[in-house]
């Protein structure tokens, strides 16, 4: 216990120091002194910086797929998640948009996370790839497949399901960025993102889904 106890320990003050200095900046010797061990100490749970920043990105994908889970959704594969939103009504779609982007502001590791690669971008080829992958790529080929599906299925009207993607998507990532920046601006940002979600609805839903 003791031990997985100093391994999240290890994980959380390397990607705060990661977060504020930038991953290149800081060194192992620095982690331990954060966590008030020795830096030999750390090598028996870590072999190296990029084996605690793969720790750091395991335990990202499990709190997602935590978040995910309690909402009744796959959040990964798109063919899993279609039927969830057949038939959903405007109320629970835009509770499902409040609790994603509620958890990608405020879960420590998220946030910290996602600060540390908008710097590292430019720094490290390696992380300026993950950057896109994490944040770009990913999430629009999950939805634009999701909108493909729905389409077929008649929840939206027959349009490019990737530019879909990038319609729904684009906006919600900059107020993500917004609310990074001005954390006060908080409120208003998710009225925003209430008002994003209903239009995107009237402007794509099937007119018999339009209320």
């Amino acid at each position: 216990m003791e031990e997985q106890s100093t391994k999240r320990k290890i994980m959380s003050e390397a990607l705060k120091l990661f977060a504020r200095k930038g991953y290149e900046a800081v060194s192992v010797a620095q982690i331990a002194e954060a966590v008030g061990i020795k830096a030999p100490s750390l090598y028996k749970h870590y072999k190296s910086k990029h084996d605690i920043f793969d720790a750091i990105l395991e335990e990202m994908s499990s709190r997602y797929e935590m978040q995910a889970a309690s909402m009744q959704m796959n959040g990964v594969k798109p063919d899993r998640d279609m039927e969830l939103y057949i038939g959903i009504d405007e109320e629970r779609l835009i509770e499902m948009g409040k609790g994603l982007f509620s958890y990608f502001l405020h879960d420590e590791y998220a946030g910290l996370f996602r600060r540390m690669l908008t710097v590292e971008q430019f720094h490290n080829k390696e992380l300026g790839a993950l950057f896109v992958k994490q944040y770009v790529d990913e999430p629009l080929s999950y939805q634009g497949m999701l909108f493909s599906l729905l389409i077929q299925a008649g929840v939206f009207i027959p349009e490019n399901s990737n530019v879909m993607a990038l319609h729904f998507y684009a906006p919600m990532y900059l107020l993500l960025v917004l609310c990074d920046c001005h954390p006060e601006r908080e409120s208003e940002v998710m009225e925003m993102l209430v008002q994003h979600i209903r239009q995107f609805r009237r402007l794509y839903g099937k007119k018999e889904d339009k209320r």
